[in-house]
């Protein structure tokens, strides 16, 4: 048996085919499920005749996708509060080029704009801008024309580019917003925050139903100053707060004993300003926080 037909070769590419499955589904679980079908259907085919396993196994993985994401669209219309992706633990200690190119495609903020696009649009963006994949590819992944899949990718780059959701701030920057916020649950004294958010911050927080949060987003840098200051420093005052890094950014992971139960993430504006605070509390989106990171 050749390499290229033992789980070895599968192997080989299953870090790059979940950053794209995480990065179309927004959920690492869901990503996990998309790849071991994917998996499956690779060990049942007859991969001698496979001439371009890579090709094969991202054209197998898109298409388990955007399948997910059609079932995936009618359950989030039933969803309990505000919906945010699943969030993930992500290397700081890899060079800064690499860093940054990983963090403008993970951050939550990207992710939720990705949300907007059609599954066909986000799926062409992400192959071609993320990934590297060729049109030729990318239309054998869609059953679509070279053309059509260079439409869908210039409609999505456009939605991208206006809502500049790939922009990463200053490591410098993130970490006096971070401290700033940690001071502000602390004490209550919110000056320094308020100096580094913008006037129409968004406050969103994921609890799934599952754990009591805010039920709607907060709107607006007052009411987010005074919902930290009057009621988020005495809700998460037993919880220790761990820094480390979201979704490509520096935030917190909250601790209850040796319990996970929540993370903090932070968007930003060209100024370095944040835009939006980012809580996920919901337990089943929590599970895997620790895991190895994506490549």
């Amino acid at each position: 048996m050749t390499e290229r037909n033992t789980p070895t070769r599968f192997e080989t590419v299953r870090p790059t085919l979940l950053g794209l499955a995480y990065r179309i589904l927004g959920s690492r679980a869901d990503a996990e499920d998309a790849v071991q079908d994917t998996y499956l259907k690779w060990n049942a085919a007859d991969q001698a005749e496979i001439d371009n396993p890579a090709a094969w196994l991202t054209t197998v993985c898109t298409r388990q996708c955007l399948d997910h994401l059609r079932s995936a669209h009618r359950s989030r219309t039933d969803y309990v509060g505000a919906w945010l992706p699943e969030p993930m633990q992500t290397d700081s200690n890899q060079d800064p080029e690499g860093a940054l190119a990983i963090a403008s495609s993970l951050t939550t903020a990207f992710l939720l704009m990705l949300e907007r696009l059609t599954p066909k649009e986000r799926a062409a963006y992400l192959l071609h801008e993320i990934f590297d994949v060729d049109y030729r590819d990318i239309a054998q992944a869609l059953d679509l024309q070279e053309t059509a899949c260079r439409k869908l990718v210039s409609r999505a780059k456009a939605h991208v580019e206006r809502a500049r959701v790939r922009h990463v701030t200053s490591a410098d920057n993130q970490r006096r917003l971070l401290s700033a916020f940690e001071s502000a649950l602390a004490t209550g004294q919110t000056g320094a925050l308020a100096a580094l958010l913008t006037d129409d911050i968004v406050l969103s927080a994921d609890g799934g139903g599952k754990v009591p949060t805010v039920a709607q987003p907060i709107y607006g840098k007052a009411d987010v100053l005074a919902f930290i200051a009057e009621k988020l420093g005495d809700y998460w005052a037993d919880y220790a707060k761990v820094e480390s890094d979201i979704n490509g950014g520096l935030g917190l992971v909250l601790t209850d004993g040796d319990a996970i139960v929540g993370t903090v993430g932070f968007a930003y504006d060209e100024q370095g300003r944040a835009t939006d605070i980012f809580i996920m509390r919901n337990p089943d989106k929590l599970t895997r926080i620790t895991r190895p990171t994506l490549q």
